[in-house]
């Protein structure tokens, strides 16, 4: 899968800054219909975004949408109008349940067969961000396989539960862990909360490598001046990547000599360990500083 260290949204009805998102090397660039666009220029919107998906180069940034939420007068329209781009995927805001996502799929399967894409060319990311969806988070996660990832969408959260924001953010805990457990209990990505403080870079560095601590595969973003920071916190270092190649190494000489559990530098290594250094080098991978065949050299060596 791909990387989605930073999570970049623009609002689709301004052009200029669409046309500045693909410089910026970010992950994946979501063009959004939904909160960064006023109600009376939601079509505006959708013309954007489509000359913008037919006319520009976004290179190895991935190209998302979000559109209205499901159920919302504007959310079928906007698949209809958006989807014959072809759109990289769509992010649905505002789920609450995982026959949202079963129809969106069709919508979109019937689209991929008119116009003769392969199925599941344009894949699905879920926003989760209200107390109904957290409690259905396994019928959302385990909807269907054009899921890939689901975001936590911390302030509306809060807003569902009666809850205050503050910089410890220990009111939306519960549900941001929730997200990264269903996400890896159903092999999806989790996308981390939004820092709505763009100008504190030293808030977002902490929020950023807590996140990623916590098993997040990458972050929400709403400024330029985000994304090289987040992008960093979600990327292993070199002395990570090599620590999790020892760590391998060896584990593949001590199974030879039929051991299981081994010491090292006074630390008990376990299989627990063993996949946390092979999540590392995944990642390492998928953001480019571990390349494929190196990945596939040492998960080899693993398992010979």
């Amino acid at each position: 899968m791909r990387a989605r260290r930073a999570l970049l949204y623009v609002p689709g009805d301004d052009l200029h800054k669409i046309q500045k998102s693909i410089t910026l090397d970010v992950d994946t660039i979501c063009l959004d219909l939904e909160d960064g666009v006023a109600h009376n220029r939601k079509q505006v919107a959708r013309e954007t975004i489509s000359k913008a998906i037919s006319s520009l180069d976004f290179g190895r940034s991935e190209c998302l949408v979000r559109t209205n939420p499901p159920g919302s007068q504007n959310f079928e329209l906007d698949l209809q109008e958006i989807l014959p781009g072809r759109p990289d995927g769509i992010v649905l805001p505002k789920v609450t349940g995982g026959e949202q996502i079963l129809h969106t799929n069709e919508i979109i399967s019937s689209i991929e067969t008119e116009y003769g894409w392969p199925p599941g060319a344009i894949i699905l990311v879920a926003i989760v961000e209200s107390a109904q969806a957290v409690v259905n988070l396994e019928s959302i996660a385990s909807s269907h396989s054009r899921l890939e990832a689901l975001i936590f969408g911390a302030e509306d959260f809060a807003a569902t539960i009666g809850a205050k924001r503050s910089t410890p953010g220990w009111e939306v805990f519960f549900a941001r862990s929730a997200v990264v457990t269903y996400s890896a209990a159903h092999d999806l990505q989790a996308i981390d909360m939004v820092n709505i403080d763009f100008q504190d870079l030293d808030d977002l560095r902490t929020q950023s490598e807590q996140g990623a601590r916590m098993g997040f595969s990458g972050k929400q973003v709403i400024h330029p001046n985000q994304v090289e920071i987040v992008q960093a916190a979600f990327t292993p270092t070199s002395e990570e990547i090599q620590e999790a190649i020892e760590l391998i190494e060896n584990f593949r000489l001590h199974e030879t000599e039929g051991r299981g559990a081994f010491g090292l530098e006074g630390i008990m290594i376990d299989a627990p360990a063993i996949k946390i250094a092979q999540a590392t080098l995944n990642r390492a991978s998928a953001a480019g500083v571990l390349t494929h065949d190196q990945l596939s050299r040492l998960q080899g060596e693993l398992h010979e």
